[in-house]
């Protein structure tokens, strides 16, 4: 900050001013706390905020006793959890005849957030947004208390689970991953318990061997992962018009239709979005497994954004992984904060993923790299592929990151138009039969439901959910009981017996 041009400057995110005429005012401390636990700020003290938001000089009587009585605080750790600031971090500057007092405060570490006053995390910590100071609610704190710890949040051993958790043909999917992309690696012939713990997805307790948060999450089935993690969620959807509300291409978990866990999700969406992109992505066929034939940018790009929102996911948090297609752009969202912050992220060189064994697993395949470079490089290829300038949000309040990546709108356009015109009649048929399945998991884990309830349960519109109930009915899967508004479903009882002879597909 150049404090010689400290009137042209508003309060915002990083900057407060207070008079300070009458001695250390105690609000400076909520504001030590939220800079801290945000991005960092300057607190002026001795300036006033005029009613057009301007700085104005009010001056301080004397800043030796204003050092003093923050310095005794600072240092107490009764008061404040963390002394965040040097010598040099307090300021004195002049504007005429007014002295004023200038104190530096930067973001807090990780491993020092959160940063709270009072000796009570629940009640003493704050963070910044554009208003002001707020007290963070309970699920910030222990966020910012999860983060604080040395190891990875997927490090742990559940000892409570057993390796029947997890999903035996995701396993040999990623084996057979590993062996293509790394043939001679000295793991890939193990026997599959000793191959799990050293590519961490199992670990070792008493002398036996149990899975890791990181394999239950990237192997395990769905009703597992719930298990540990109950907002556990990932959400890709595809829209082919922006003002529409209804999807036509949808993979989630808690469907019951697939496995749900992070590793199939990761490569099916990765499939689907190379299918839309513009960029052509080519892909060849080995031990049927689809595999990278050739490298592209937007490839590339689109790989680091995905990897992103899985590395740091914190899914302990509602909300999950979510990733958006429009003809606008792409859109994916995680759960968590960003560790380093999104100054540094923005600029790189500083990798510090939530969660390390999960990158490790995918770095095993080629995918991803602990170095920091990740967003400045999708930085650079979405500007080479001449398409929007990324955008990247950090909302702490909801704690939640989001990554935008929008198209050119002329180039968008003509490739939507394309893509529309490209969808085979089969395509048409899976995703309604993608659909139907999930109206009968749905039913099959309740006994009656009603449209609203349904439609909600699948991300559908009221109408077409409605439209799909309708066909059920036809083909005697699910009964409609009552007319009207009040009607409701339930599985027809040969559809309790067999579900996948009514629906094709229903059981790949």
């Amino acid at each position: 900050m150049d404090f010689s041009r400290y009137k042209e400057y508003r309060e915002g995110y990083r900057i407060e001013a207070k008079s300070a005429l009458h001695g250390l005012p105690s609000s400076i401390w909520e504001t030590y706390s939220a800079f801290a636990n945000t991005y960092g700020g300057v607190i002026l003290l001795g300036v006033k905020e005029a009613e057009d938001g301007s700085f104005i000089p009010s001056g301080v009587k004397d800043t030796a006793p204003l050092k003093k009585a923050f310095w005794n605080t600072v240092n107490n750790p009764d008061k404040v959890s963390a002394n965040l600031v040097s010598d040099s971090s307090v300021k004195t500057f002049y504007d005429g005849e007014y002295e004023m007092l200038a104190i530096e405060i930067p973001r807090a570490r990780r491993e020092d957030r959160p940063v709270f006053l009072n000796d009570n995390p629940y009640k003493g910590t704050y963070r910044r947004n554009y208003e002001g100071d707020y007290r963070c609610s309970k699920k910030e704190v222990n966020a910012m208390i999860r983060d604080n710890a040395s190891d990875s949040s997927d490090s742990s051993i559940l000892t409570d689970l057993d390796f029947d958790c997890l999903n035996k043909e995701t396993i040999a999917k990623y084996r057979r991953r590993h062996e293509i992309f790394s043939p001679k690696h000295p793991w890939i012939n193990l026997p599959l318990e000793q191959y799990l713990l050293m590519i961490g997805a199992a670990g070792k307790a008493e002398g036996k061997l149990y899975p890791t948060v990181a394999g239950i999450l990237m192997f395990g089935n769905d009703w597992c992962i719930t298990n540990v993690f109950p907002e556990y969620f990932v959400d890709y959807r595809y829209y082919e018009n922006e003002s529409e509300t209804d999807w036509i291409d949808r993979l989630c978990s808690s469907t019951g239709t697939w496995s749900g866990n992070l590793c199939d999700f990761y490569f099916e969406v990765l499939f689907k979005l190379e299918r839309i992109l513009e960029v052509p992505f080519k892909l060849k066929e080995a031990g049927n497994v689809l595999i990278r034939d050739e490298e592209t940018p937007a490839r590339i790009a689109v790989r680091e954004a995905l990897m992103n929102c899985i590395s740091n996911a914190d899914f302990s948090i509602s909300s999950g992984i979510v990733v958006l297609c429009k003809p606008s752009g792409l859109s994916l969202s995680n759960p968590g904060d960003i560790r380093v912050g999104l100054d540094e992220m923005l600029a790189g060189g500083v990798s510090d993923s939530r969660n390390k064994g999960i990158m490790k697993m995918f770095n095993l395949l080629g995918i991803g790299e602990r170095a920091g470079s990740g967003v400045p490089r999708i930085m650079k290829i979405w500007k080479e592929l001449d398409f929007d300038e990324p955008e990247f949000e950090e909302k702490l309040e909801t704690c939640r990151t989001r990554i935008n990546l929008p198209f050119s709108e002329k180039r968008t356009k003509e490739k939507f138009i394309a893509e529309k015109s490209a969808i085979k009649i089969s395509d048409k048929s899976r995703i309604e039969n993608e659909r139907l399945s999930s109206i009968l998991s749905y039913l099959s884990a309740h006994e009656v439901a009603d449209t609203a309830e349904i439609s909600e349960a699948i991300g559908l519109g009221a109408s077409r959910t409605r439209q799909l109930l309708g066909i059920l009915v036809s083909r005697r899967a699910v009964l409609a009981i009552g007319a009207n508004r009040n009607r409701r479903y339930k599985l027809s009882r040969k559809e309790l017996l067999s579900v996948s002879e009514k629906i094709p597909g229903y059981n790949n």
